[in-house]
């Protein structure tokens, strides 16, 4: 990557509820879910018109709870989604998912989506500068509004604590 010309961290801000249907992703490993996530996102497009309410038709989002999970825990894997104003006829192999409001540490990344793990450390470098706490046991979120073979682009969007920063 280059020296992070393509990397700018937007700071904090509150991302409303987003109610989201797509495909789930469970993997036994980090390299798994980097050969099964873009499938999942190569199919969820193919059968975008399927998907009824679209909020932005453009827009991907994938979902992920960073903290440590059970094998059986409903909330492993990455979810690869599409927005929707309300669930409605969930496309058969689909599910729905519904993330609750939260305050997020925002990055936005020009790249290649193979880049994006690497890319979480400059984010996680600004919170620990400005004092702002993780919690991975809250939905990260990565918004595509351009994703192609060769370059993404995507807002890494990781949940802070709704609080005061941390030395304050």
């Amino acid at each position: 990557m280059d020296s992070g010309k393509d990397i700018a961290v937007k700071g904090v801000e509150v991302i409303g509820e987003k109610k989201l249907v797509g495909f789930r992703v469970v993997c036994e490993d980090i390299t798994g879910y980097g050969k099964e996530i873009p499938k999942a996102a190569s199919l969820l497009d193919c059968r975008r018109g399927e998907v009824k309410k679209l909020k932005d038709p453009v827009k991907l989002i994938g979902a992920f709870k960073a903290a440590e999970t059970s094998a059986s825990d409903e909330d492993d894997g990455y979810w690869v989604c599409f927005e929707v104003d309300n669930f409605e006829r969930i496309p058969e192999g689909m599910v729905p998912l519904t993330v609750p409001a939260q305050k997020y540490a925002v990055l936005q990344f020009k790249g290649h989506s193979s880049e994006i793990y690497g890319v979480y450390q400059h984010l996680h470098q600004w919170m620990d500068e400005n004092g702002y706490r993780s919690l991975p046991e809250k939905w990260t979120l990565e918004i595509y509004s351009k994703w192609t073979e060769t370059e993404d682009v995507v807002e890494l969007c990781c949940p802070v604590d709704a609080g005061v920063k941390l030395g304050e």
